[in-house]
């Protein structure tokens, strides 16, 4: 299994409709509205680093809301 955090910049008054977004795509963990330089923050799962690809461009960037992001995919789980 491979797991991320995405790190996400909204567009402008886009933050709580991609939040609702995200909460909706099979693999997402969690999601968090937050302050800072990234409007929100998920952690996913995928089978492998290609599906996550996949969910990361064909979900969550395709959403319309979604301005730039950074993935972060974890190396080691405690």
């Amino acid at each position: 299994m491979t797991s991320a955090y995405i790190l996400i910049e909204s567009l402008p008054g886009k933050a709580i409709e991609l939040t609702n977004v995200i909460k909706g795509i099979s693999g997402v963990k969690t999601v968090h509205l937050v302050t800072g330089p990234y409007d929100v923050i998920a952690f996913v799962e995928a089978p492998d680093l290609k599906i996550l690809g996949e969910m990361i461009v064909k979900k969550i960037q395709a959403s319309g809301c979604v301005a730039r992001t950074l993935t972060c995919i974890t190396v080691e789980q405690s």
